[in-house]
């Protein structure tokens, strides 16, 4: 797996992920969307931590600086 997610990319998904995270806890989203929003949140959780999108990769995507 090759990188392919820059540093804001990463942070954005955290954000969002956290974000998501805090209105579950507070019972702002529940029902199917929260399981769903909860499992988005663990999917930008996971490719946050790893800096790699497989989404990216059909479309020859990065959001990574060149080195």
């Amino acid at each position: 797996m090759k990188k392919n997610m820059g540093n804001l990319d990463r942070m954005i998904r955290l954000v969002v992920a956290a974000v998501i995270v805090v209105l579950y806890l507070l019972n702002v989203i529940t029902g199917t969307l929260a399981i769903i929003l909860l499992a988005l949140a663990a999917v930008f959780l996971v490719t946050s931590i790893l800096s790699f999108c497989p989404l990216y990769l059909p479309f020859g995507l990065s959001t990574r600086k060149k080195e």
